[in-house]
């Protein structure tokens, strides 16, 4: 009996880092919507009309009731407080997209995984083990050797970006500690309910009137974040934090992806190596839950 539970456990780690590595793609995808978007659309814009397609997403798929659920939610404080937080992080981190490149802004960024896996340990009370701490080391090694960010300098925007980093991991920890205690979709709702208040009163001073194509890549950036959203809460509920914070770092592939194919930016040779790092980080992980699995 304890083999088929210690198996169930295997599995649903693994569906854990599944659903993160897809939220990350779909978290990639929006941010590159997104820095298209703050060329022309104060931050503010951009993430109300984020917030309010992904609650009619929420509407569509759960009814009406799901938001008298959200509103008696045990959880409503916490997931108040988690959402503070990330709009300051989304505000930093956006605000810097206009200056920096998608590779640079995802680089910088990357400081997230490691300072969540050391989060995880006083807060969480999760028990790292070394296996762990080389793949998130590892993947930070690729991250570095991919872009160089120490050459991009001390700027304004760096500061941003490293400030979106340590709030985003606050966040991540703030999640961990209620994705078991509420339906994901009750989440979804309570946070970015909380998100219309917060951006609809700095649209007031922000409007700018959409195109149609500007209107669609809008709503796009919704639909990528909900989707995305839902991905990273439902494998937030299957696996610790410090076992997939390092997947993460899969966004950076996908940046220099997108960066060549919207921005045409040509990845140096150096950026292949770091993702063959980034990559084994991920492998790692995966290696080490395995073993785990009893045989």
């Amino acid at each position: 009996m304890s083999n088929i539970t210690a198996q169930d456990a295997t599995d649903r780690v693994m569906g854990g880092i599944l659903l993160t590595s897809l939220a990350y793609f779909l978290f990639s995808m929006h941010d590159a919507v997104v820095k298209l978007l703050v060329t022309s659309f104060a931050v503010w814009q951009v993430l109300f009309f984020r917030a309010i397609t992904i609650l009619a997403g929420c509407l569509i798929a759960g009814g009406p009731r799901i938001f008298a659920e959200a509103a008696a939610s045990p959880i409503a404080g916490k997931m108040l407080l988690r959402s503070v937080i990330i709009l300051a992080a989304w505000y930093a981190y956006y605000t810097a997209a206009k200056d920096l490149q998608l590779a640079e802004l995802t680089t910088i960024y990357f400081a997230a995984p490691v300072i969540i896996t050391v989060m995880s340990i006083p807060m969480l009370g999760e028990k790292v083990p070394p296996l762990r701490w080389v793949a998130v080391l590892t993947g930070f090694a690729g991250v570095f050797i991919a872009c160089d960010p120490v050459g991009i300098g001390l700027t304004v925007p760096v500061l941003l970006v490293l400030a979106a980093a340590f709030l985003w991991s606050l966040s991540i920890i703030l999640l961990r500690m209620v994705a078991m205690r509420e339906k994901t979709l009750v989440q979804m709702a309570l946070n970015n309910a909380y998100f219309l208040v917060a951006t609809g009163i700095g649209l007031t001073f922000t409007w700018v009137t959409p195109s149609l194509w500007e209107f669609s890549l809008l709503m796009a950036a919704g639909i990528l974040g909900g989707f995305a959203q839902f991905a990273l809460f439902e494998g937030m509920k299957r696996a610790p934090v410090s076992i997939i914070a390092p997947f993460e770092y899969t966004s950076l592939i996908w940046a220099f992806l997108l960066g060549w194919l919207i921005w045409q930016d040509i990845p140096k040779p150096e950026v292949f190596w770091g993702a063959a790092l980034i990559m084994g980080a991920g492998l790692i992980i995966i290696f080490g839950e395995r073993k785990r699995r009893p045989g």
